[in-house]
């Protein structure tokens, strides 16, 4: 493969060299690039690792996009290709404005070095959100890694960058653990949750793994016995406002069996639910009304639940844990339990088992002495 090198200046040089064949018109592409400020030596020494890279297949062609302008581009492709629901799209916006844009948008997206990535976990580390008392909760500065990770992924793939240098954890970096926080004595939190008007949508999540838009979605024909059954969860986002999905995947419409306390709950619930439309004068509560309205009946918003729960937390001494966390506090109890994996899948509404080994593997990290158990048991039949 050919280069050559010529002077423009007394430190200025001119790279000539082939960069292969333009997949789409079969002709040669012949590629330069200007270097200042160094001397004949170094520029020797760049013509070949360009020549190198291009060998190696991993030259890519100059681009001026910055990390901005390219994140942005890439959420809204995602939500239009329908990789991603509308309120995740909005989600990664607020992201990529506040966490991503701020400190590196700037940057050229080819220029992007893995030390800018270890240098903006620190100054995320260290600061604190637009409206915010507190510092960023370790899952949001995971979060803008993945969307980031997840762009410059396309990057590479349309071969824009040759390296993702996101693919570093968060964790690796900066020591922040990619583990959600889960509640560790269950029995205080049910125990502090008798007589708020939170408590059963907690424990919907906490008992029976519930998301919250599932949550918020409930109707009472869904309650047939011990069975509770999700067939449509709720969304809300700036684009579409409130309305109601079937679920994203066909494993998403499960049945799942309530424990006791629910049950319990369930029917504590409605019977106050009945005892308010009598005094209302609003007669028989209808099959399909929704367990959960705001008191004009309309369906009671994703952020008016979740801040009832955040409010709720914040007074009990818990403003790590948020609504979402009680359900995964819900598979630690089950692993704990030895619950299978596939059971703990199907519960959850995962499409497969794998997706949740990879979400809850942590929780799997722990002391096998019951397999040690199982075998001994084995052996002395």
């Amino acid at each position: 493969m050919k280069g050559h090198i010529q002077q423009r200046g007394r430190s200025s040089w001119r790279l000539k060299f082939d960069a292969g064949r333009d997949p789409a018109t079969g002709k040669r592409k012949v590629q330069y690039v200007t270097l200042k400020g160094v001397g004949k030596r170094a520029a020797q020494t760049r013509l070949a690792e360009l020549i190198a890279a291009v060998e190696k297949g991993e030259y890519v062609e100059p681009s001026k996009i910055t990390v901005a302008e390219f994140v942005c581009a890439r959420v809204d492709q995602w939500e239009a290709m329908g990789n991603i629901s509308a309120r995740s799209a909005q989600r990664y916006r607020q992201v990529v404005k506040y966490q991503i844009v701020p400190h590196l948008g700037a940057i050229v997206l080819q220029k992007l070095r893995p030390l800018d990535i270890e240098t903006w976990h620190a100054a995320l580390r260290t600061s604190s959100p637009v409206r915010g008392k507190r510092k960023l909760a370790s899952r949001t500065i995971i979060q803008a890694h993945r969307v980031l990770g997840k762009a410059l992924a396309d990057a590479m793939a349309n071969e824009l960058i040759h390296r993702n240098v996101a693919r570093l954890k968060p964790a690796q970096s900066t020591g922040i653990m990619d583990e959600p926080v889960i509640v560790h004595d269950v029995p205080a939190l049910l125990k502090q949750l008798e007589g708020s008007a939170i408590r059963l949508p907690a424990l919907l999540a906490l008992l029976c793994g519930l998301r919250l838009g599932e949550v918020l979605a409930l109707r009472w024909d869904c309650i047939i016995g011990k069975v509770l059954r999700v067939r449509a969860t709720l969304e809300q986002t700036k684009a579409h406002g409130i309305r109601f999905k079937a679920p994203k995947t066909k494993a998403g419409r499960r049945d799942i069996t309530m424990p006791d306390e629910v049950i319990e709950a369930l029917r504590v619930y409605r019977r106050e639910q009945l005892e308010l439309r009598l005094r209302l004068g609003l007669g028989k509560l209808p099959d399909d009304a929704l367990l959960f309205t705001d008191v004009d009946g309309k369906p009671r918003s994703l952020s008016t639940a979740s801040s009832q729960w955040s409010d709720f937390a914040e007074r009990i001494g818990m403003p790590d844990v948020t609504y979402h966390m009680l359900r995964h506090s819900h598979v630690s109890m089950l692993v704990d339990a030895g619950v299978d994996i596939v059971t703990i899948s199907k519960r959850l509404g995962h499409s497969k088992p794998d997706i949740t080994l990879r979400v809850y593997a942590h929780l799997f990290k722990k002391d096998d002495g019951k397999a040690a158990a199982a075998i001994n048991a084995a052996l002395q039949r």
